[in-house]
């Protein structure tokens, strides 16, 4: 099922353009999320390059760890924001989709949540579940 984009969301998007606009750093920082609680609150973070690719902290979770670590854990949408590599023509911060390592971490703790992301014909927000169906349990 696809949802409206929102003002609210138009609003979470540029909350994690700003957060990647003020805090990009080649090689380091090129990847920014944001959410939005079930009780409206934002956070924002940017991902954590690491030498060793493995040991890269992904934007997602960043964020997710930002919000909890100040008292929230109900989650409402997500978005991922990608700015352009320094040689790039187009210059535009751009939503992204979530890697695989963080469509688990989305479902972890969002069950119930939506993400934002690219479509054909703009951006679509979609239910967590559907970027992961059958998604691994315990």
């Amino acid at each position: 099922m696809k949802y409206e984009i929102s003002m609210e969301d138009e609003t979470l998007i540029a909350a994690a353009q700003e957060m990647i606009r003020k805090r990009y750093k080649w090689e380091r920082h090129h990847v920014g999320a944001a959410l939005r609680t079930s009780t409206g609150e934002i956070f924002a973070a940017v991902h954590l390059e690491a030498s060793l690719s493995r040991v890269t902290v992904c934007a997602e979770a960043m964020v997710i760890g930002k919000a909890i670590s100040e008292g929230h854990t109900e989650f409402d949408t997500f978005v991922a924001v990608r700015h352009p590599d320094p040689d790039s023509e187009d210059r535009e911060v751009k939503v992204v989709s979530p890697c695989g390592m963080c469509r688990e971490m989305l479902a972890d703790y969002a069950p119930d949540g939506k993400v934002i992301l690219p479509a054909e014909d703009g951006l679509a927000k979609v239910h967590i579940t559907e970027l992961l169906p059958l998604r691994y349990s315990r």
